[in-house]
This record gives structure tokens, C-alpha cells and sequence, in this order.
């Protein structure tokens, strides 16, 4: 029996020690395109969805590290194409869900309820995907037919140089920095959440930087018209809004009468919107900005 135990408890903690991944389809069109498959077990979008929070939480019970990551159907067809799988096996979807754990759209799972976990796993689909075409866009600028520089390079070293610059500029607080690029295919969005305290140093997370650089960079090489957008919010006092404009690779900060109108216009209706209490709209600051060749 003691023996038994011991065997059950080196057991319980390997499973905490192995980490899991759970595939989930989170858009109830694609998981009527997963329902033709025989063997996938569910016929209600809702009601899967349950079952896989009930899963999460079991996992989690057991101390398991869980991730969550973003199950696409034409992702899974090609999967299998490229990999010569039977798609209609559950095998299959294991394979497939496996490979996401390395390159997908993934969350991890910190007790979250199903219906906050699904907008958190769309978002950060979203997001990947414009990194990667901003990536795209910047690795197709080339090279200066004058200089030779790498134009993508460039751009990405003066983004990175001006986002700095912004929030060393804005001073202490929590920055929310929104980035909009209107590209070749689609709108560009990309945003950036920031911490400081005093004179301390700017805190931000690599990831995160990395995209909303990405996004600036593919602005300036691709000489895009585009806006920025700065708020502080800081104990005590209004929050501050700045904002920018991105013409031909530079910022140009906006008036205070330019960055209220942006706030308080329905951008679909072109209506007038109330403005919001308790926030300051003022022009965007001047920002130390690289000489460019390009």
C-alpha cells in the first residue's frame, strides 16, 4: 500500500511538472466547419465551450500548467495536407494542437472564466498576426536604391528610438500608447501599456514592445500616413491625452483642438461624442527624431 501511495504520488507530481496545451475553437464558425469531422464529439458551440472550461479547471486542480491556444480549422486542413493526417481523427487535432503550443495564438490559463478567455485568445490572435505582417511589410521594403541601407532595418531603429523617446518625454505613470497604420490590406493597431515611477527607468514587456514597434516601423518605411496616440494616467490628476501624426516617415504632434476632435468624433458616423471627464486633450509634444535618407 505505502508503496502504492508513493507510486501515485510521483505520479501527481509529474503531472504538474508536465505542462498541457488544449486546443480551443473559439469562434462558433469555425467550429461548425470542425462539426463534419465523425469523430469531433460536440454539435454545440456553447456547450463545448463549457466542456473545455471544465477541462481548464480540472487541469488547474491538479497543479497543471495549462495553455491555451487558438484552433483554426483551414489551419488544421493544411496541417494535415502538408503532414499527409487523416484530418478526421483525433490524433490528428492532438498533432495539430501540439504544433500550435510552439507557433500559435496562445494563452495561458490563470482560472479565467471561458467567457474572458476567449476575447483574451482572439486579441492575441489578432496581434500575432499583425506582427507578422508588419514583419512582412518591413522584410518587402528592401533596399535604398541610393544608399543601400535596409530600408525595414532603418525604420525599425528610428520606431524603436521614438517610442523611447515618447515616453521618456511623458514622465512618470502608466502610458497606454495606440499605434494605427492604415497598410496595404488592412488597418494596422497596435497597442503599448508602460509603468514608471519618478526618475526610474521606463517598464515594458519585450513582447509587447517588439509588436508596437513593428507596426510604427512598417509606417515610416512604407511612408504611410498614420496617428499615435499617448495617455498618462497618473493618482490624482486628470488623465493626459497627446497625440501624433505619422507624414512621410516623422511625427508631427497634433494641436490640442486636433487630438480633441480625433476623441470626440464617432469615426463611423462622424458624429460629435461627449468628452470624457476627468481628461486633459493636449497637443502632442516635440520628440527627438532621427535623420532619415529614405
Amino acid at each position: 500500500m505505502a508503496h502504492a501511495n508513493h507510486i501515485r504520488a510521483i505520479r501527481r507530481t509529474l503531472r504538474r511538472e508536465m505542462p498541457s496545451t488544449v486546443g480551443l475553437i473559439a469562434d462558433a464558425h469555425d467550429f461548425a466547419a470542425m462539426t463534419r469531422y465523425r469523430s469531433f464529439a460536440f454539435d454545440d458551440h456553447t456547450a463545448y465551450l463549457r466542456q473545455v472550461e471544465g477541462l481548464l479547471r480540472a487541469l488547474a486542480a491538479q497543479g497543471a500548467h495549462t495553455t491555451v491556444a487558438l484552433f483554426d480549422p483551414d489551419e488544421f486542413t493544411e496541417f494535415c495536407t502538408s503532414e499527409g493526417l487523416d484530418p478526421d481523427t483525433a490524433d490528428s487535432r492532438t498533432r495539430f494542437t501540439a504544433e500550435l503550443a510552439a507557433g500559435g495564438a496562445c494563452v495561458a490559463y490563470a482560472g479565467q472564466p471561458i467567457d474572458s478567455l476567449v476575447p483574451q485568445l482572439i486579441n492575441k490572435a489578432v496581434r500575432k498576426a499583425t506582427w507578422e505582417y508588419a514583419t512582412l511589410l518591413l522584410a518587402e521594403a528592401g533596399e535604398c536604391a541610393e544608399c543601400g541601407q535596409d530600408i525595414g532595418r532603418e525604420a525599425f531603429d528610428r520606431a524603436s528610438h521614438l517610442v523611447l523617446g515618447l515616453l521618456e518625454a511623458a514622465g512618470p505613470g502608466t502610458h497606454h500608447l495606440v499605434c494605427s497604420i492604415p497598410a496595404q490590406a488592412e488597418q494596422l493597431i497596435a497597442v503599448l501599456h508602460a509603468e514608471r515611477e519618478g526618475f526610474d527607468p521606463v517598464r515594458l514587456d519585450e513582447t509587447d514592445t517588439a509588436e508596437f514597434v513593428t507596426v510604427l516601423a512598417a509606417g515610416i518605411a512604407l511612408h504611410s500616413a498614420g496617428g499615435l496616440v499617448l495617455r498618462t494616467t497618473e493618482s490624482g490628476t486628470p488623465d493626459r491625452l497627446h497625440g501624433w501624426r505619422l507624414h512621410q516617415g516623422l511625427l508631427d504632434p497634433l494641436t490640442a483642438g486636433e487630438v480633441f476632435s480625433a476623441y470626440c468624433t464617432d469615426a463611423a458616423t462622424g458624429d460629435p461624442l461627449a468628452p470624457e471627464p476627468d481628461v486633459e486633450y493636449r497637443a502632442g509634444f516635440p520628440v527627438d527624431q532621427p535623420d532619415s535618407h529614405h
